[in-house]
């Protein structure tokens, strides 16, 4: 019932302004704090980082990886600031200091317990509106990695164990065991 919310809104400025190492997202104005990541969580982020990044490298490709924590501005606003696990972002004037401003090409997120219903729901209708081009959504509890591709209106699942291919390059394919 977000009609019904009645509560504070916070800016980017209030992100900004928390102490030193804690970390929030912003969406809608609404402050979402994270955890610190678990060993797995980070396992896979650096797998998948490297596997883009030498993709990325071997072909020559313009497009650069960025992993958590960067900051994306998904739009021209102070009310919505994301760190997704990893950015991949293929139009390098959308890159600053900052971080990225406008939507990544694409974007993965590792479910943790504390970001499950925003990964699953909020993020996945703020990416596709602010035109993140393809979505991946890695699950370690469930062993699954649910990928939208946003231009083909199209979304598939795969478990852990399976070659799963990206919509935004070709021949990019990776396993996650």
């Amino acid at each position: 019932m977000e009609a019904l919310w009645k509560g504070e809104l916070y800016t980017v400025e209030d992100i900004y302004a928390l102490p030193e190492g804690e970390r929030a997202e912003l969406l809608d104005g609404r402050i979402y704090y994270t955890a610190p990541p678990t060993a797995r969580h980070q396992r896979l982020l650096n797998f998948l980082n490297t596997e883009i990044n030498l993709y990325i490298r071997g072909k020559g490709g313009e497009c650069e990886v960025f992993p958590a924590p960067f900051a994306v501005f998904l739009y021209e606003d102070d009310r919505n600031y994301v760190e997704p696990d990893i950015s991949v972002i293929c139009d390098r004037d959308k890159i600053t200091e900052k971080g990225c401003q406008g939507a990544p090409d694409w974007v993965i997120e590792i479910v943790s317990p504390s970001s499950r219903q925003r990964d699953y729901f909020h993020k996945l209708f703020k990416y596709r509106t602010a035109g993140v081009r393809e979505y991946w959504i890695v699950d370690p509890e469930k062993n699954r990695v649910t990928v939208y591709n946003f231009q083909h209106d199209m979304g598939e699942e795969y478990s852990f164990g399976e070659e799963i291919p990206s919509g935004i390059y070709e021949d990019f394919r990776t396993t996650i065991q």
